[in-house]
């Protein structure tokens, strides 16, 4: 359940910026995408791992969440390429998103600062 009082603040990875950009995703379909994750509209595939069609179903994207209010864009495949993660890398993302929930405020100030995650809209956008 999310927090109603806590602000919903959306990232995406310097690897997943990247790669959005050369499929032409850009920031406004990403919070659009989350605003249907949060509704319920994505492949919840537990330990706080989504996953999400973009780009007119072209494209999959693996979204972490951190207690609900932090979403973080991870992973980013194209349809054509491949049908799925496998088992060990949704192992992999669900630790993930156990790191990203463990972080502080600070630990994300600093992340952002260091350009290893870009935020890309916020409670107020979504």
């Amino acid at each position: 359940m999310i927090d109603a009082d806590a602000a919903i603040r959306v990232f995406k990875t310097r690897w997943f910026a990247k790669v959005a950009r050369k499929a032409r995703i850009d920031d406004d379909e990403l919070c659009d995408a989350i605003a249907e994750v949060i509704k319920g509209q994505a492949d919840d595939l537990g330990g706080g791992v989504f996953k999400k069609r973009l780009n007119k179903n072209m494209h999959r994207s693996i979204v972490l969440a951190r207690g609900r209010t932090y979403w973080v864009y991870a992973y980013l495949f194209a349809k054509k390429d491949r049908d799925n993660i496998d088992d060990d890398e949704l192992s992999a993302f669900r630790d993930l998103a156990d790191v990203y929930a463990a972080k502080s405020d600070d630990e994300i100030a600093l992340e952002l600062a260091a350009k290893e995650l870009v935020e890309i809209c916020h409670d107020d956008q979504i």
